[in-house]
């Protein structure tokens, strides 16, 4: 097979830096990025540079500019896009809710537009287990009805999964896959790039990580009164480089042809339910620090539980995860440290 050309939008992101090492390394893809670096480093393309010693085509831009966005279409035939730019904290969506709205939905409507209008198909859709809200049976499987969502950014991805299934329902020449990931956290097997945002990180781990080396004084876990083992919000995590090797492997499915319908939607996630308190002392095992944090009220748009079951994608791709929490933390330090070591 001939080398495809992948668009990766959000490129320079966590997950998308990531996928880019696993799209690098798979050998069958030339890889073209974009990011506007709204909360992202373009220091994150020198990585992957340094990690596959490949390089690739980088366009700095924002999406929800259709013009600007148009450029990279008009200048490389696209193949396929693995489509992971948008806002993702849930608290800010909360208090600004008209940012996510416009962000999340504009790129994706100018994103759909621009596939028909250079007849570009087979996209990879960024989105999360956010989608299921709050539910009372468990684990959630992709038949599991979706509620009222929990925030106005998971109210996006609800959006986001619909306007592309309406897409395929007209055009049955355009194929597509929404990956529902869980929560993604560790960091490259390499120790040398990991979760990187330009703002204080809305995440667990980042903020695990970052208060066990001294960037922040003390972590605050969002509730404990909540009617769970242990009182505190129960996630299922997932390692990052598992998720980056299902978007190729989703990626593979749809420019191979394997797929039966045009548009189908996936779970990403371990199946296995973590507390906070069991993720920090998960954390505190591998590091051998003690993390100085404490209980505080619960946040805005937080779900009480939700994990994943993860048949039906493992059938389709024959994907699995590869790491467990202990890898989860001890790659997510290693890039702490790394980071340190090298002043980012």
């Amino acid at each position: 097979m001939s080398k495809k050309t992948v668009l990766v939008t959000g490129g320079a992101g966590y997950i998308g830096s990531h996928t880019i090492i696993e799209l690098l390394n798979h050998g069958g893809y030339e890889v073209i990025s974009a990011d506007n670096f709204s909360n992202s480093s373009p220091k994150a393309y020198n990585q992957i540079k340094l990690i596959t010693g490949k390089s690739f085509k980088t366009y700095k831009l924002d999406l929800c500019d259709i013009h600007e966005f148009d450029k990279i279409f008009s200048e490389n035939k696209i193949d396929g896009i693995i489509h992971f730019a948008a806002f993702k904290a849930v608290g800010e969506s909360v208090e600004l809710p008209l940012k996510y709205y416009h962000n999340n939905i504009a790129s994706l409507v100018n994103l759909l537009e621009l596939c028909r209008k250079h007849k570009t198909s087979n996209v990879i859709f960024s989105s999360s287990c956010s989608v299921y809200g709050n539910v009372e049976k468990m684990p959630v499987n992709e038949s599991t009805p979706l509620p009222k969502a929990e925030s106005p950014y998971a109210y996006t991805k609800q959006i986001g999964e619909a306007m592309i299934e309406d897409v395929c329902k007209r055009y049955l020449d355009f194929n597509a896959v929404s990956l529902r990931y869980f929560n993604p956290v560790g960091s490259h097997i390499s120790g040398k790039i990991g979760e990187w945002p330009i703002n204080k990180p809305n995440n667990l781990v980042p903020l695990i990580t970052g208060t066990a080396i001294g960037k922040y004084p003390q972590l605050t876990v969002f509730g404990g009164d909540y009617s769970t083992r242990d009182g505190t919000n129960i996630r299922d995590y997932i390692h990052v480089s598992d998720i980056a090797n299902a978007h190729v492997l989703a990626l593979d499915y749809l420019i191979l042809k394997k797929n039966k319908i045009n548009y189908d939607v996936f779970n990403l996630g371990s199946g296995n339910g973590v507390s906070v308190l069991e993720a920090i002392a998960a954390f505190e095992k591998i590091s051998g620090k003690k993390l100085n944090y404490k209980i505080g009220e619960r946040r805005p748009g937080d779900v009480i539980s939700v994990y994943s079951d993860s048949r039906k994608v493992e059938k389709a791709f024959g994907w699995k995860c590869a790491h467990d929490i202990n890898s989860m933390m001890k790659t997510a330090w290693d890039w702490e440290l790394y980071r340190q070591a090298e002043k980012f």
